[in-house]
């Protein structure tokens, strides 16, 4: 059994919540939060070496996602890396990395009446995530009132003007990802909640993660995980309970438009640049061709990784118990200040 809250006194505790900044890129400071390793000042066009902290989502075409900057196989697996993530995006000129074209092997973005969402797949080595970590995941809000990453800033215009999501959830592994950013509300902190830390994405956001499709589509707004309804009377799930439900089920969507695929549009082209390059000075020489590479280490790869089939199901998607007793007294105390103590969150 899973402890019974009440869900008006929930929604009652978070509707206290306040921000004690908001901010657009255009007014952004260089930095955030207290000892951020990024900026938020990122300018325009891109960089493979940002360390611009601002994700947009917008839609399948106009997505970011937070990643590692840099991999040495070692320490840069999510777990490892979440105070430093930055930002990698879709789309050119935000000033951040670029999702490497190819990346991306399936994606699902809904815009319901309280919240975006994006979820899919994708081969996440190339943004530094190393070979077989099953991940993690990033929110605004960590242990010590710092984000994960610090600093970190979400925006979007779905909802009429370019603003601030304050409250947002993002995992990430080396092959499945999900982000949902809530529009501003009482509902927020619930409806993007992050205190179900090792459940990974399909528990989190149960959607659409079916391979090789991309598509914007309109949606219903979800359950909040790990609240429940059963006979009009509300339970709150917490993470290491003896007993773990089962995810809600998928909201239901409509008004999908489908794309073949989805693309950056400039490393592509940065690629066929340099083919053309490489092949005009390699004509009529003995030119010799060589290429940098960082220093990783192999790791066994991640069981469940997408395959072929229509839909996949990844380590990000799978529950993770916590492996000590430190871990679950861990997971209930991030559960119990993030439902009683998070009444003012600084951004």
């Amino acid at each position: 059994m899973f402890a019974a809250v009440a869900v008006p006194l929930l929604l009652s505790a978070y509707a206290s919540a306040q921000y004690t900044a908001t901010y657009l890129p255009s007014n952004a400071p260089a930095t955030s939060e207290q000892d951020q390793a990024g900026t938020n000042q990122c300018g325009s066009g891109h960089s493979q070496d940002s360390l611009c902290q601002n994700v947009y989502i917008n839609s399948v075409q106009d997505f970011c996602l937070w990643a590692p900057p840099y991999t040495d196989g070692t320490n840069s697996t999510i777990g490892e890396t979440e105070r430093i993530e930055v930002a990698w995006c879709m789309k050119d000129g935000y000033g951040t990395r670029l999702i490497p074209d190819g990346t991306i092997q399936g994606a699902h973005f809904v815009q319901t009446p309280d919240y975006v969402q994006v979820t899919g797949f994708g081969d996440f080595t190339k943004m530094n995530i190393p070979a077989g970590d099953q991940g993690g995941e990033l929110d605004p809000h960590g242990a010590d009132g710092n984000g994960n990453p610090i600093g970190g800033l979400v925006f979007g215009s779905s909802f009429g003007t370019l603003q601030q999501y304050h409250e947002w959830t993002n995992y990430m592994a080396v092959d499945q990802f999900c982000i949902r950013a809530c529009k501003d509300s009482t509902n927020a902190p619930l409806l993007c909640n992050h205190i179900y830390d090792v459940m990974g994405c399909d528990w989190n956001m149960p959607g659409n993660y079916d391979l090789n499709v991309f598509e914007n589509c309109q949606g219903v707004t979800g359950d909040p995980m790990g609240i429940y309804t059963v006979n009009g009377s509300a339970s709150t799930f917490q993470q290491g309970d003896a007993s773990t439900p089962a995810a809600h089920p998928a909201p239901s969507s409509s008004d999908c438009s489908s794309f073949s695929t989805i693309s950056n549009g400039q490393t592509a082209a940065a690629s066929l640049a340099t083919t053309r390059t490489s092949s005009s000075t390699s004509s009529g020489s003995s030119a010799r061709m060589t290429s940098s590479t960082s220093n990783t280490r192999n790791i066994a790869p991640a069981t469940g990784s997408p395959s072929a089939s229509n839909t996949a199901h990844s380590s990000a998607g799978r529950l993770v118990a916590p492996t000590s007793m430190d871990g679950l007294f861990g997971v209930v105390a991030t559960l119990v200040v993030g439902i009683l103590g998070g009444a003012v969150f600084v951004l």
